[in-house]
Formats: C-alpha cells, structure tokens, sequence
C-alpha cells in the first residue's frame, strides 16, 4: 500500500487520466483515485476534433477503427438549408462512446503503471498529502481533475470565477446507421442538436438549450427531417448534463492544479472539451517536469483561447432565427469562409486570414 507518490490526480474520467498517463510519460509516479467504477459515462457529444486526436496519439493512445467512427467534418443545418465544411487534409475526427474512450484510457493508464484506485473517495487535501478514507498518501503535486463541481478547486480556495454561463444538455443515443461522415448541428429557435456518427451502428443524438425542462423528443418537433430521419430507431436512455462557459481567476495555487472542468469548461456547442483536457495534460506534464507550476496558468489560457472564441462566435446564434438564417445564407455563398473557421477551430493557425473571413462574414450578414 503507497504512502506516498510524485503526482496524485483526484478524478479518474478522460482528464484525471490523461494528466496521469502525460505525467508517467514523463517518469512521475502516479496515483489516480476516483470513487466510481470504470467505465465512467458522461452525456456529451463524442466527437473528438483533429487536435484532440492529435493528442491522444502523443499520449500514446491509438483508438481502433472498429470502436469508432471518422468523422470528416462538420454540418451546419437549419429549415432545409445546410451548408458544411471538411476538416483540413492533415485530418479528421472520430466519433466514439465515451465508455469507450475512458476504457481505452484506463487501459493506456494501467499499462505505464499507474496506480488506479476506483470506488476511492478522497476527503480533503493539504499542502503535501491526500487524505482518504481509511489513510493518507504523500504527494508532491496534486491534480484536480473531478469535474465541473470540483471539490478539488474549493479546498485549494480556487473557486472564485470571472465569468459563467449554463445551459442544459440531453443526450440519447439511437441504434441506426448513420446517414453521414460528419456531425451535424441543427439549429432551431431555442435550441441545438447534434447528431454524432458513432460505431456498432450508433449515432449520439445531443440536445443543448437553456431551458432545463425541454427534452429531445419535444424539441424534435422543431426539426421535422431530423425527427424523420431517426424514426424507427430504437432508443437508448436518455441522460442530461449542465454545459458551462466557466472562465477562472486562478488554475493552480501552491502544488494543486486544476485540469478538465475543474478548471473552466466551455460550452459544448464547440464540441472540443476531450480535446482541450488531453492538451492541458501534455502541458501540465510538462510543468510538472520543469519543477514549477509557473507556466501553467498562462499555457491554460493558450490553449483555451480559440475553445471560448469559438463559443462566442456560435453562441451568438442562440436563439435568434433571423441572425442564424442569414449566417448560414452568408456561408453558403462563401463556403471557403467556413472550411477556414472549421480548420481554425479544429487547431490550425489562421492569423490575419481569421481577421479578414470575420470582416467579410460581417459584411455578408449585413447584405445577405
């Protein structure tokens, strides 16, 4: 039994993992507690971004073709009109189950040796050790990966935010073929959906809104296609989620850091949260290799930057029909500006080129 360890991470999804598996890499000795039983499930949209894939390959983490779904892009859709964009030739996108995922990665965790402790609570943290319920581990570095509830980020008095805004998600998946390479994004009054492609003849179907009583099959009567399209096809349980735009004053104090939600979210209408975490943990990794904490917070807001754009920009639309009919009008007569917003939203520098597409969107508004 370890009396003490290099890194302890609290929180053993997708982000509690990877921040262990980037630390091992690195030849940290690690211990991941979390008082669930794998495999975690979470609702979320199960898409993974080309970055977010790119990470996963540096964390050593190949996902196999018969557990997911390519994805080659990205689909804008509202009453009939569509228009939509492939991501860059460098890559494309997965869609897979997020029990999936997180079997993959506590498999990649166990492999490097990491000491994986489920249906582990952990009580409180000081400033050198964790505290379980029955002993207490010494710890060099403690991450908090537990969440967008993060005890971890109350105990290290973290929790204070600059900006927060909730909405509502309700995910349901459907046993059918998909009809795509791409996610789609339906766009209604007072709502989004999207349709995922996923392995084992499976697409996820994702309601987001701010209204915490709507559910799928009433918001479905907003999208006759879509409902169409999904008639016949037998349902899996419905499961909902909190999405949040949280924006933190700090990320990490003394030797805890904050990682995944527990560290600031973004809204899922991005469709980049794995993505983003597996990123924060190459970086923190890196951190926690160079001895200090110090570079931390300012690589955080890096990587966080386009996410919290992206979401600006798409949340802008949310309910408000007219703005969205002449938005997608305004796309379809320049497609080359959404391959260009997709490619950036999916990693790929963009510089001035961004600057000029958002004039020229702007204009294509104003006359569309």
């Amino acid at each position: 039994m370890l009396k003490s360890t290099d890194v302890f991470v609290i929180g053993g999804g997708p982000a509690g993992l990877a921040a262990a598996i980037a630390a091992r890499q690195r030849g940290f000795r690690v211990i991941v507690a979390d008082g669930a039983v794998p495999p975690i499930d979470k609702p979320c949209g199960e898409g993974l971004m080309p970055d977010g894939i790119s990470a996963l390959r540096r964390l050593g983490i190949t996902v196999k073709p018969q557990d997911s779904c390519s994805l080659r892009g990205i689909q804008f859709r509202r009453a009939g009109r569509a228009v939509g964009a492939r991501f860059p030739s460098s890559g494309s996108g997965l869609g897979l189950r997020r029990t999936i995922l997180h079997r993959i990665m506590t498999e990649r965790a166990a492999e490097l040796g990491v000491d994986l402790l489920w249906r582990t609570v952990v009580t409180s943290i000081s400033s050198e050790a964790v505290n379980l319920a029955d002993r207490t581990v010494g710890a060099k570095w403690i991450i908090g990966a537990d969440g967008g509830n993060s005890r971890v980020r109350r105990w290290a008095r973290l929790d204070t935010y600059l900006r927060e805004g909730l909405r509502y998600a309700f995910q349901r998946h459907y046993h059918i073929e998909p009809w795509t390479d791409s996610v789609e994004i339906h766009w209604g009054p007072h709502s989004q959906i999207y349709v995922t492609p996923l392995a084992d003849a499976q697409v996820g179907v994702a309601l987001i809104s701010r209204d915490p009583k709507l559910r799928l099959d009433e918001a479905l009567s907003a999208f006759p296609k879509l409902k169409s399209q999904l008639r016949g096809a037998v349902p899996f349980a419905e499961k909902g989620a909190l999405s949040a735009t949280r924006k933190l004053k700090r990320v990490c104090r003394g030797n805890v850091a904050l990682i995944g939600d527990a560290s600031g979210t973004v809204d899922a209408i991005t469709g980049v949260g794995l993505g983003l975490c597996f990123n924060q943990a190459l970086v923190l990794a890196e951190c926690l290799e160079s001895g200090t904490l110090d570079r931390y917070p300012n690589e955080h807001r890096r990587l966080a930057f386009r996410p919290l754009l992206m979401a600006r920009l798409m949340l802008a639309l949310d309910g408000r029909p007219k703005l969205q009919q002449r938005t997608l009008q305004a796309l379809h007569r320049r497609p080359e500006i959404f391959r260009r917003l997709l490619a950036f939203h999916g990693g790929v520098p963009s510089g001035l080129r961004l600057t000029l597409d958002g004039l020229t969107l702007g204009w294509g508004l104003l006359t569309a």
